[in-house]
């Protein structure tokens, strides 16, 4: 007689990219999973904390890719839940920053299917911090925005342009194709000589990082090829960056 099934979903947070930095939580979930659908960004090291009688199914999302539409990923959620129970639905950083953690589980429980969001670290604050950037200082930065750079509608968050008239720590998440827009909200602010740095695929072996002023960093990105997934973060914080010292000397030594 087959056991039976009890449908649920747990939302889980994968974190930044180092399949390191995955929480104790979000692994102790996927022990328990018997479905695993999971994001373009994921590690594939991280289905290994899976059985291996799980169902592994990717339902990524890439720019200017083939991808799963986020109603199908919905859908799925859950039609594999009630046909095999437990699902993790796998998302990179946390599913509630820009994640759209929130519509996934509204939907699912519009259907009596039980819930659950095991939080994730968020790239927002884990990569500048991995590459040594704080996107807090006293006495430099007394707080920070994390704006989307594409929004639901494909433009630029009207936000940023509140952000760049403050003082505080700017993270762009999703603006890599946006940086010329970014680039202009800021100089309209005066702020052209302001510290800006990319990061691309940060806290990954494949990390790169791209630094240098508003009114410069366009050609060094293009210079430099940086593409998807990247983050922009934007602030005299960029500057506290041990990795980054060199760029900021020699600026300053151009200067005099």
């Amino acid at each position: 007689m087959r056991a039976p099934i009890y449908p649920k979903v747990t939302l889980v947070g994968a974190g930044p990219g180092d399949p390191e930095l995955i929480t104790l939580k979000a692994v102790l979930a996927l022990n328990k999973a018997d479905v695993v659908l999971y994001d373009a960004l994921i590690d594939p090291v991280l289905l290994k904390h899976a059985p291996e009688t799980a169902l592994k199914i990717f339902v990524g999302k890439r720019v200017g890719k083939h991808s799963t539409a986020q109603e199908d990923t919905n859908q799925l959620c859950v039609s594999l839940a009630k046909k095999h129970g437990h699902v993790v639905r796998l998302k990179g950083g946390d599913p509630f920053v820009f994640g759209r953690g929130a519509e996934e589980i509204e939907y699912i429980e519009s259907f009596g299917i039980a819930t659950e969001l095991v939080p994730g670290i968020t790239s927002a604050i884990a990569v500048p911090a991995s590459a040594g950037i704080p996107v807090t200082k006293r006495g430099t930065s007394e707080s920070f925005w994390v704006v989307t750079g594409t929004t639901s509608s494909g433009e630029l968050s009207r936000d940023l342009g509140l952000a760049a008239q403050s003082t505080a720590t700017v993270v762009v998440l999703m603006g890599t194709r946006k940086l010329g827009e970014i680039v202009s909200v800021y100089q309209a602010c005066g702020k052209s000589e302001l510290p800006i740095a990319i990061i691309q695929s940060g806290t990954t072996r494949e990390e790169r990082i791209v630094a240098g002023f508003v009114g410069d960093i366009e050609q060094k990105a293009f210079d430099s090829n940086m593409e998807a997934p990247a983050i922009i973060i934007i602030g005299e914080v960029v500057r506290e960056s041990q990795k980054l010292a060199e760029v900021y000397r020699i600026a300053v030594g151009s200067l005099q």
